[in-house]
């Protein structure tokens, strides 16, 4: 219930900011609870963002950890007009290709020059027979009979082949059937159609020899000529045309990952460095100074380079320098894989137990242990901080009403003040009448 004040009517006293003041002071202790519930929430937001930092660190590790990322086999060709690729199940190889021939599609063309809306059936109200090239028939919906009707109705039927009315002159044009794939298969054909002679073209297979193996596909494209390997084709091939595919690995892809991964590690020690930075003569300190979940994350990180505890990754290009980084020597990375790929992806990947695990792998863990939802040691830091927020959120609540208690009681002794005050005013102001109403005698 708040309480009225008279503000220096009797004494002429500034009694509302008297009371003012000294509430300031009576709210100290609050506003130090203030203070460090907001130095809390920066605490927590900041172990926030190194939480979302470190688990993605975490999901990025454990791919590079997987023995799928190290099948790094590349396929490549010495033509232009031939080109190859490869899967996770290739094997090392490399053999000879000589092109044979290109994949076609089938067509027919008609003979007769007929204008758009010139009537082509030779049997009008009877049906059209479209024959694909997969052998499959097709009534056509002719319309009114019509060379536009009957390429319309083709089309609309979606019977795998392209109709198209090519102009040969002045309003006269004639029919082009094409297959919309590729591929040896049957003549295109129509029935109860006045076209003109009918100019079949048969579709083909692509055919190449490898080795001296004859190898066919109804596209350019020969999907698993070899088991992981597929070979394409260009449009510009010819009969003849020979290449060699080799298929090997290549570190190319492999390194970047790992180097995309020691900038990763990298990014968040120089954040961690930041955060827990101890205050200078000329800076302040990281929000995180003093934070021990903090600097266990970046030792723990860094820790990841030594597998054993004495055995680093130098020998691979990974190694720490004077500043607590990682230093990353792609090109001595480079030739320890091409010395022993599958030797170095041990050094990185997944092992049978975590003991032998690879350093990828090791990077996985730690980011995992600092991140998990329930065990996490960012998790446990930012849980203990927030119990302190609702802790101090409740004292500055408590307070409140202390402070409510106070300035009404301050109001309550500063309005007595100034009754007894403007009481004593008026009693003083009735005798001075009383006494200048005396009579008065002269000697």
């Amino acid at each position: 219930m708040a309480t009225s004040s008279i503000s220096g009517l009797a004494s002429g006293l500034d009694t509302a900011s008297i009371i003012n003041q000294l509430m300031q002071l009576e709210a100290i202790p609050q506003t130090k609870l203030k203070n460090q519930q907001s130095v809390e929430n920066d605490v927590i937001k900041a172990l926030r963002q190194l939480n979302t930092d470190t688990a993605l660190l975490a999901s990025n590790a454990a791919k590079l950890a997987t023995a799928g990322t190290w099948q790094t086999l590349k396929a490549t060709s010495t033509s232009s007009t031939v080109t190859a690729t490869a899967t996770s199940s290739a094997s090392p190889s490399s053999f000879t290709i000589v092109v044979g021939q290109l994949a076609k599609s089938a067509q027919t063309s008609y003979s007769a020059d007929v204008a758009l809306d010139a009537n082509v059936l030779t049997v009008p109200g009877d049906p059209v027979v479209l024959t694909a090239a997969d052998g499959t028939t097709h009534t056509i919906n002719a319309g009114t009979g019509t060379l536009t009707d009957l390429a319309a109705g083709i089309n609309a039927a979606k019977a795998g082949v392209t109709a198209t009315t090519v102009r040969t002159g002045t309003n006269t044009y004639r029919l082009l059937l094409t297959a919309d794939t590729t591929g040896a298969g049957s003549a295109i054909d129509l029935t109860n159609v006045s076209l003109g002679t009918a100019t079949t073209d048969l579709g083909q297979d692509a055919q190449l020899t490898i080795g001296g193996i004859p190898a066919s596909s109804k596209t350019n494209t020969f999907t698993d000529l070899v088991p992981g390997v597929s070979v394409t084709l260009a449009a510009s091939a010819k009969n003849g045309d020979t290449a060699t595919v080799s298929v090997a690995q290549d570190s190319s892809s492999v390194k970047g990952s790992v180097k995309a991964l020691v900038d990763q590690v990298n990014a968040l020690l120089t954040s961690i460095d930041t955060q827990t930075a101890n205050k200078t003569s000329t800076t302040a300190a990281g929000v995180l100074a003093g934070d021990s979940t903090a600097r266990s994350l970046r030792s723990a990180l860094l820790n990841t380079v030594f597998g054993d505890g004495t055995t680093s990754l130098a020998q691979y290009g990974i190694q720490t320098d004077r500043y607590g980084k990682l230093v990353f020597d792609a090109e001595k990375f480079a030739t320890a894989y091409a010395a022993d790929p599958a030797g170095v992806a041990a050094k990185f990947t997944s092992g049978a137990t975590s003991a032998t695990d690879g350093w990828a792998a090791r990077v996985a863990t730690a980011a995992k242990t600092a991140t998990d939802s329930y065990t996490g040691t960012i998790t446990s830091a930012i849980t203990g901080h927030t119990t302190t927020v609702d802790r101090l959120t409740k004292s500055i609540a408590d307070w409140d009403d202390r402070l409510e208690i106070r300035r009404a009681s301050l109001q309550r002794t500063y309005t007595a003040l100034e009754t007894a005050l403007s009481n004593l005013q008026s009693q003083g102001n009735w005798l001075a009448g009383q006494i200048a109403s005396l009579p008065t005698y002269s000697s």
